[in-house]
């Protein structure tokens, strides 16, 4: 168990921290003076910013570019932002995100192994593309051209600016060092300022947990709520009710469980009585009966004001029952 930290144990035991990291060569560097043929004393950079030049036509990148893309939002729609560190992953949604960043990655390396194989060719070609642009901008052609090759790294030397990287992990509660640890000579200083340190790591640790789960109670309220609105909206904007509008509330009430890692069995309630409520029918029976498809709309209407109201309240019941699992999962494993 987590020192002190209950809520951290429970945390850690219903999900992981993740980060992903994806990196390729961004052919941009900044703008200088001397690239335009001025001096530095000719740019006031209290009023000019020259930005950056692009080495490459931004096409080149775009399969990287997407796989980035991609990526961060497989996480980011299957985790809560964690402590501005990572993203908290549910167990249940482990599998899931972990194998499509597999798959992102076999993408990564495809349009990585590509771009390189064309490197030679793309900057050449880039490089006749900046020698038209010189004149238009009334700069020496040789003089521009020579600074945009000088900005394009060898081929050698490419393969540090890319990577694709996932990190899954924990956060531990600091400890306070062994004494045979430290220098005698410094002991009782070292051990009163990593104690005060510890305490008040424990304590912010402890204090952002809360507010974590607090916000992640909150988060997926809200995100009930606005899908009813949205689904209300679809409704009185088409007349209508259409089966994908209600293929949208099931894949939801799943993807809820699924993320529901701080047990908040009052939105799961609202949920599965909606799933027994509303999706008993298909929409073309919505369709062929006004009352069934005014008590849908009522219905929506009650649980979007239901989950509005509840995403206002206060979450500190849930969080320290939350945290009492922390407890309980001590005590068993004792």
């Amino acid at each position: 168990m987590t020192d002190n930290n209950p809520l951290l144990d429970a945390l850690g035991a219903r999900g992981v921290l993740i980060s992903v990291s994806v990196r390729y060569w961004r052919a941009r560097k900044k703008l200088n003076p001397e690239d335009l043929g001025l001096s530095r004393d000719q740019v006031n950079d209290r009023l000019i910013s020259l930005g950056h030049k692009r080495l490459l036509p931004k096409e080149t990148l775009q399969e990287l570019a997407l796989v980035e893309s991609r990526a961060h939002a497989a996480v980011e729609e299957s985790t809560f932002p964690f402590l501005n560190i990572a993203r908290y992953l549910p167990n249940p949604k482990l599998q899931t995100v972990t194998d499509r960043l597999d798959e992102l990655r076999l993408g990564f390396e495809r349009a990585r192994s590509t771009f390189l194989d064309n490197y030679a060719d793309l900057r050449d070609n880039a490089l006749q593309e900046w020698r038209a642009t010189a004149d238009d901008l009334g700069v020496e052609p040789a003089l521009l051209v020579s600074r945009i090759d000088a900005a394009f790294p060898p081929l050698d030397r490419m393969d540090r600016y890319f990577g694709f990287s996932v990190n899954l992990f924990q956060v531990a509660v600091p400890d306070i060092p062994q004494v045979e640890l430290i220098e005698r000579a410094t002991q009782q200083e070292v051990i009163a300022a990593r104690e005060s340190a510890v305490v008040a790591a424990r304590h912010a640790i402890q204090q952002s947990c809360q507010d974590f789960i607090a916000d992640s109670v909150t988060t997926l309220r809200e995100q009930t709520a606005r899908l009813c609105e949205e689904m209300l909206e679809t409704i009185s904007g088409s007349g209508s009710v259409h089966q994908k509008t209600l293929n949208r509330l099931a894949r939801f009430i799943d993807q809820f469980s699924e993320l529901n890692f701080m047990n908040d069995e009052q939105m799961t309630e609202q949920l599965q009585r909606a799933r027994q409520q509303f999706l008993s029918r298909t929409a073309d029976q919505y369709r062929d009966s006004d009352a069934a498809r005014q008590k849908l709309v009522s219905g929506l209407t009650a649980l979007r004001d239901r989950a509005r109201t509840m995403a206002a309240e206060d979450a500190t019941q849930l969080v320290e029952q939350f945290g009492q699992m922390g407890r309980r999962r001590f005590q068993l494993a004792a």
